[in-house]
């Protein structure tokens, strides 16, 4: 670079730009609208109706702990008589497994059970629909589903044979029951990886199947780990930043949902919270956050349908997660109990609001 000399003209100065009051006033309001509207949208995402409970829980009823006793062993059944459930690793468990919940479901809820077969490396599997026609608005449907396999040879106590055993319990408690709207539980093949989020997830087969049915699905919700609670303080962790907001004790049920969903988790947990003595939090952020979306209710957003997830959190509680000890013997029953048993009264007030 040359320096200019004593001969070239000196450069213009530069006036300096006073900011005017208007200006001013202008970016202060602008801030003022940004923070308005960040703190609408968090309270938006986070912010649900009625109150969660608190203090000690109160002894089961008769009630409760018959269905504590039916959950169990329907875990039993799924995660320790036959054990790990997953086309690579162990097709016949999977395959056990369809026909013992396929025959539970009928003869149990008394209704057909259809089976949605696909074929997935080779290997012929199934999603299982049981369908309660309803009543006055039969077209409106509300569905309850949960997935029945496994992460590889895992045996899946709480991930999710909890979730199939609370669908087990909702079907039963249906039979010669009647509603406005129809009710299906619909137990999902391949959820786990590698299958999660591929066109050979059965969830998302069978919520692409309603889409071109034109089903009205009204509502869609995710049995997804039902079974873990824990007392200790900083036994819950979250994806950031939702650790600013929600409790450290991994002792309540969760009602998760993406931001589209958010009028269904908070009619969710507003019946919950009216019917259950349990603790419950709920949360409508971003899809994209992580855990999000991480069961099959994934699935329906991908097909426009409104879907959310009940959770124990998974690995932002249950240290047990995707391992070979996530076994029958880590669940808490008599709190499932109360769970289901509250998500009992979210069927009926979906089904016939």
């Amino acid at each position: 670079m040359t320096a200019p000399t004593s001969s070239e003209p000196a450069p213009p100065r530069r006036r300096l730009r006073v900011i005017t009051r208007g200006a001013r006033k202008r970016l202060l309001v602008g801030a003022i609208v940004f923070v308005v509207l960040a703190v609408t949208g968090v309270l938006t995402m986070i912010r649900m109706p009625g109150t969660s409970w608190s203090g000690s829980l109160p002894p089961l009823t008769e009630e409760q702990a018959t269905l504590r006793d039916a959950l169990r062993d329907d875990v039993v059944m799924l995660a320790d008589t036959i054990g790990a459930r997953s086309i690579r690793s162990a097709p016949k468990g999977l395959k056990r497994a369809e026909d013992w919940l396929a025959e539970t479901l009928a003869s149990t809820a008394g209704v057909a059970v259809e089976r949605q077969v696909f074929e997935a490396e080779g290997v012929a599997c199934a999603n299982l629909i049981a369908e309660f026609p309803g009543t006055t608005r039969a077209d409106e449907i509300v569905v309850i589903g949960a997935h029945y396999d496994t992460c590889m040879d895992t045996p899946g106590a709480d991930d999710n044979a909890s979730g199939v055993a609370g669908a087990l319990a909702l079907a039963r408690a249906r039979a010669g029951v009647t509603a406005a709207r129809t009710i299906r539980i619909v137990l999902f093949v391949n959820e786990e990886p590698p299958y999660f989020q591929t066109g050979r997830m059965g969830s998302l087969r069978y919520a692409t199947r309603c889409r071109e049915r034109r089903d009205d699905v009204v509502a869609m919700i995710s049995l997804e780990m039902l079974g873990s609670y824990r007392d200790e303080e900083g036994s819950q962790s979250y994806p950031p930043p939702l650790s600013w907001f929600y409790p450290t004790r991994g002792d309540f049920i969760a009602f998760v949902g993406n931001f589209g969903s958010r009028r269904l988790v908070r009619d969710s947990i507003r019946s919950f919270r009216e019917h259950a003595r349990f603790p419950s939090e709920g949360a409508a952020p971003p899809g994209w956050l992580p855990g999000v979306g991480w069961s099959d209710h994934w699935a329906f957003w991908q097909a426009g349908y409104r879907a959310i997830m009940v959770t124990d959190t998974a690995m932002y509680r249950y240290p047990h997660y995707h391992t070979p000890n996530d076994t029958p013997d880590q669940l808490d029953y008599e709190r499932m109990a109360r769970v289901v048993e509250g998500l009992g009264a979210v069927l009926e007030s979906l089904s016939n609001e």
